[in-house]
């Protein structure tokens, strides 16, 4: 939950221009609402989760998980983040993706790039950093994994190369923001479906986080449209 102040390079950076020129031309996708499910809560998910220290949100269907047409190139595992649209995509095979609803940071806080998962962990707990304690503290040195806990009950760390880059995909103990921008440059999910995305994803997948702007919104392929 730190600002790194860029992207992850040139190279990086004419990747996602090439990647976004080819989402306009993707075609509008089908979108079906995904049935919730708890069968991936492990019994203390389903413990710390029963009575959250926050109140339950009402995300709009737009926000709600969803399956997905998917006419991109990228191989299925891959991590895709529409920041302008607050979507993020796991990519599936046979031209499928799971579409979730996210928060992303404000744009001058917010990560792109591309970037690997190197680490993963279930109710992680939080060290905030310098730049944090700066903007939004003071916090304490450590907080304790938990649903009071900023990063919610799941995180995945990304990483360039062998370097972490101090961004996040994580739960939340603020659900209500969901769909929206905020101060923070993480991307958030509720922690239901960081849950299910956890449970799909591997350590060393790819993520892709379009910038903001350079995405497909002229065409809306991401938007996730009924056809």
């Amino acid at each position: 939950m730190s600002r790194l102040g860029g992207t992850l390079g040139r190279r990086s950076a004419r990747a996602l221009i090439g990647l976004a020129g080819a989402l306009l031309l993707a075609g509008c996708m089908q979108a079906t609402l995904a049935p919730s499910s708890t069968a991936s809560l492990t019994p203390r998910d389903r413990q710390l989760l029963a009575h959250p220290p926050y109140a339950q949100a009402s995300i709009p269907e737009e926000f709600q998980r969803h399956i997905v047409n998917y006419s991109g190139k990228e191989p299925p595992g891959t991590i895709l983040v529409d920041t302008d649209a607050r979507f993020l995509y796991y990519v599936m095979p046979d031209g499928k993706a799971i579409r979730y609803g996210v928060a992303v940071g404000e744009e001058a806080m917010a990560f792109s790039g591309v970037a690997t998962i190197g680490r993963m962990s279930e109710w992680p707990d939080w060290v905030p950093t310098a730049d944090i304690q700066a903007r939004l503290g003071p916090f304490p040195a450590r907080v304790a994994g938990g649903p009071a806990n900023p990063l919610g009950a799941r995180a995945l760390y990304l990483y360039a190369g062998n370097k972490d880059t101090l961004y996040r995909i994580h739960g939340t103990n603020q659900p209500e923001y969901i769909g929206q921008a905020i101060s923070s440059g993480c991307i958030r999910m509720t922690n239901e479906d960081v849950i299910d995305l956890y449970d799909r994803v591997r350590q060393g997948a790819t993520v892709i986080v379009l910038p903001p702007s350079q995405n497909a919104l002229a065409g809306r392929p991401f938007a996730g449209r009924r056809s």
